[in-house]
């Protein structure tokens, strides 16, 4: 996973959250379970899984287009996180993508683009002990088109200072990797190696 940064001449690191630093993606789905149950609509795990790294409530506009419902994004996702903060205490670090950011935490800038909103990103870094090491971190409050589009991952790059082809991203879902892909960094998937 390191060798893409040693191997090119990489200046800063961006990683995603939820399933890339921090190991949250069974409490989001257990969230998401919950928030469909509240509401009394069918939970579709695997729809919804497939598409994490983007802002929920661009999943629940999908979801509605794709299933045929009428959920409110606004509600549902409302109802998600306050199940989620409740239980964010149960939240671990993804130790190999922690060891690399740690290691390189004085050494190049780092940066954390999240499909997540502001106050659970921040939250879980907290909780994980590593809210610190990151220069910026942009989420779903951002005025950013969200992934899969490229801008989010291009507004982190013009933060740092850095060219998007000396960037490496850390991350676990389709449409992070994708708009990674499209700003021109370089990728790095870590569910190959977690």
């Amino acid at each position: 996973m390191e060798s893409v940064i040693l191997n090119n001449e990489i200046e800063a690191l961006i990683f995603d959250c939820d399933g890339t630093l921090v190991d949250s993606m069974p409490l989001h789905m257990k969230a998401w379970e919950s928030a469909f149950n509240k509401i009394n609509e069918t939970y579709k795990e695997d729809f919804l899984f497939s598409l994490k790294g983007m802002k929920e409530t661009d999943i629940i506009k999908l979801y509605n287009k794709t299933f045929n419902t009428d959920i409110d994004p606004d509600e549902i996702v409302k109802i998600k996180h306050g199940f989620f903060l409740s239980n964010i205490h149960l939240v671990e670090p993804i130790k190999p993508v922690v060891d690399i950011a740690q290691k390189y935490h004085t050494k190049l800038p780092l940066a954390v683009v999240s499909g997540s909103v502001k106050d659970i990103v921040h939250k879980e870094l907290e909780v994980a002990g590593i809210f610190n090491l990151f220069n910026i971190i942009l989420t779903a409050n951002d005025p950013f088109k969200p992934k899969p589009a490229p801008d989010i991952f291009l507004a982190a790059a013009g933060k740092l200072g850095v060219l998007p082809e000396k960037c490496v991203v850390f991350e676990d879902g389709d449409p992070g990797l994708e708009a990674a892909i499209n700003a021109g960094m370089k990728t790095v998937d870590i569910r190959k190696y977690v």
